[in-house]
């Protein structure tokens, strides 16, 4: 619960700092510019704020892990609510009403996440969690959107050290397998979701390792495309 509020607070400090200019440089989200993942950043934090009052009753269906959905395919960019997105990011017009909204809504859904109880159980996307793991899900992606956020801007402060190495974990919890030790949480980040590609010598060091169901090595799974 902790480590969302931090990441989510350095997520958002990153884009309050960003001069205007910047929001056209491309981003890290293919397709999209800096200003279309802070719009993306604005909905993010709307669901959250919907999740954490939308109480369900049963038991959980879904953890911090297995709340993702994964495939092997990188977005085209045709997804409808992908060019929604683009679409009323480029309505804001000037930046500083993106920074304003994702600072109002993004600091409310900060203070409801602080005050939620992590065993309350939530729904959202038609399955069942406790607020502790949805919570923790939502680590990985403020972690991969800080990354995407500053992808081409090597001046702006990266995530949180702890926020990235708990999404290296759950990463590799969702991918069976462990990254090997020669990779920095970050690259295992970035090479692991398909961010960027393997280097020769990253590929090997892929090649090495292997899951329980040894299938062969964690490199012929990659990428692992999280929805």
């Amino acid at each position: 619960m902790d480590l969302f509020s931090r990441s989510w607070a350095a997520l958002r400090a990153v884009v309050a700092d960003l001069p205007d200019e910047e929001f056209t440089r491309p981003s890290g989200c293919a397709g999209w510019l800096v200003r279309d993942l802070v719009c993306h950043l604005v909905i993010d934090a709307q669901d959250v704020l919907i999740t954490l009052v939308t109480p369900a009753a049963g038991p959980p269906t879904r953890d911090a892990v297995t709340y993702w959905e994964v495939t092997g395919t990188p977005p085209a960019g045709d997804d409808p609510l992908d060019a929604l997105t683009v679409r009323l990011a480029a309505a804001y017009g000037e930046p500083w009403l993106l920074k304003f909204h994702l600072d109002d809504v993004g600091s409310a859904a900060g203070r409801a996440a602080d005050l939620a109880d992590p065993g309350l159980r939530v729904r959202t996307r038609g399955e069942v969690l406790t607020a502790g793991d949805y919570l923790s899900a939502y680590v990985l992606e403020w972690t991969l959107h800080h990354l995407d956020l500053v992808a081409h801007l090597p001046h702006a402060a990266g995530p949180p050290a702890e926020g990235l190495a708990r999404s290296r974990r759950m990463l590799e919890r969702i991918a069976g397998a462990a990254f090997p030790q020669s990779f920095a949480d970050r690259d295992a980040l970035l090479v692991g979701t398909g961010r960027r590609p393997a280097t020769g010598a990253e590929k090997a060091a892929l090649a090495g390792t292997d899951g329980p169901d040894r299938r062969g090595g964690l490199g012929a799974r990659l990428p692992l495309v999280l929805g």
